[in-house]
């Protein structure tokens, strides 16, 4: 009985001597979001560690592993290809069909896999942030590490068809796609940081999710074209639609892979659209955060 009653004041006097560590809300805006992106960048050995967990946890036990990745894309391409390009006929008016609809469902992908995995990153960790203090960002911030995994997957073989294809030019045509790529990170980051803080209070998010990501994937011109909107839709539903981020980043990605070799039209202003979606992409990751921010203090009762 004598140990732990002596040790109980050392104890004592040696917290006492560390320093304080304030981890509440940073109410300020630029101060707030330096310390935690510094707080971020602190933890980048344990971000690591959980997008790496993140991938194994994926295909545990799994004989095929990654490759298990490439189904869904890939299925998606035959059904699009043979239903919407063959049956329908749209095939007809677009040439190369098969590289048009793979090259939108790459970033597509992408964007979709960040938005719905990382809107149940924090209940998935629920152990951890009730256990724990450490910046809750690098959940939801993990599974895009995990995400890019299986986008390069996806990539790889795109720039492997479209070589066989001829569609590929190299030139600069090719930063469109980097745009793009740019694009899905930003708005998506910012949606699964916001959307996995309001999740862990209202559940039904995750749900609601699952459905705008579908109308998003059919808002984007991924398996007909662009052309076939101007054409039905007035000029200021137009612009709405062209200045979706998703749409240009489609439109990027095909603009990258498709467009120059297969006589695609490009919409106008395309690459001055896609920065001012960049710029306010910025800013609406910088509200995210600020939001998550000020969400994350009642993480642990929730949860």
């Amino acid at each position: 009985m004598t140990g732990p009653q002596t040790s109980s004041p050392e104890r004592k006097a040696r917290l006492e001597q560390m320093a304080w560590l304030d981890v509440g809300t940073r109410s300020t805006l630029v101060h707030g979001t330096i310390a935690s992106v510094r707080d971020i960048w602190s933890h980048r050995e344990l971000l690591g560690m959980l997008t790496r967990r993140e991938l194994k946890a994926r295909y545990k036990d799994s004989a095929l592993g990654f490759m298990w990745s490439l189904a869904r894309p890939l299925t998606q391409l035959l059904i699009y290809y043979v239903v919407v390009g063959k049956f329908l006929g749209a095939a007809r008016s677009i040439d190369n069909f098969a590289i048009y609809i793979f090259a939108g469902l790459t970033i597509y992908t992408l964007f979709s896999e960040i938005v719905s995995t990382g809107t149940g990153a924090i209940i998935a960790n629920a152990g951890l942030v009730k256990k724990v203090y450490l910046p809750r960002e690098i959940f939801p911030l993990a599974t895009i590490g995990s995400s890019l995994f299986n986008f390069m997957i996806q990539l790889g073989i795109l720039l492997v068809v479209s070589v066989f294809a001829g569609t590929l030019q190299f030139g600069p045509n090719l930063l469109f796609g980097a745009a793009a790529l740019v694009l899905v990170l930003v708005y998506a980051g910012a949606l699964a940081i916001l959307l996995s803080a309001y999740n862990v209070y209202l559940r039904d998010v995750a749900y609601l999710v699952d459905v705008i990501i579908l109308l998003l994937m059919w808002a984007s011109p991924i398996v007909y074209s662009w052309i076939f909107v101007k054409a039905a839709i007035p000029a200021w539903a137009l612009e709405i639609y062209m200045n979706n981020p998703v749409t240009l980043a489609v439109l990027g990605f095909q603009e990258a892979f498709w467009t120059e070799a297969s006589g695609g039209d490009t919409p106008g202003f395309l690459a001055g659209r896609m920065l001012i979606a960049g710029v306010i992409g910025l800013i609406f990751l910088l509200f995210a955060q600020r939001a998550f921010s000020k969400l994350q203090g009642n993480f642990a009762q929730e949860l």
